[in-house]
């Protein structure tokens, strides 16, 4: 199963399995990470589930930003960078394993 490794505000770092097909959002809220809100549960309407992929070369292998994520990422709290994202729209996959985000301080 791919991971992901999560960089917390204090720079500590969580590992999680996510399946594939399943949102970075969902593995990270399910497992109690603080940091990673999801106010809407990844519909793609509140941007509390901003992260910052960390390898640029994994920023290729993302899904495509949708307009709406685009759009979504410049109302975040944290200023936007250029490689956000937001972790409802990072969906995995097997090339995606060994995925490092910096989760986004503050998300509120």
């Amino acid at each position: 199963m791919p991971k992901v490794t999560l960089i917390n505000p204090d720079d500590t770092r969580t590992e999680l399995e996510v399946a594939v097909g399943d949102s970075v959002m969902r593995a990270a809220t399910a497992a109690g990470l603080d940091g990673i809100v999801g106010d809407c549960g990844g519909g793609l309407s509140c941007s509390t589930c901003h992260v910052v992929i960390v390898d640029d070369a994994y920023f290729a292998k993302a899904p495509e930003i949708s307009p709406t994520e685009d759009q979504m990422l410049d109302f975040t709290a944290m200023d936007r960078e250029p490689n956000s994202r937001l972790s409802c729209q990072l969906v995995m996959t097997d090339e995606m394993d060994g995925l490092v985000v910096r989760v986004a301080d503050p998300q509120l």
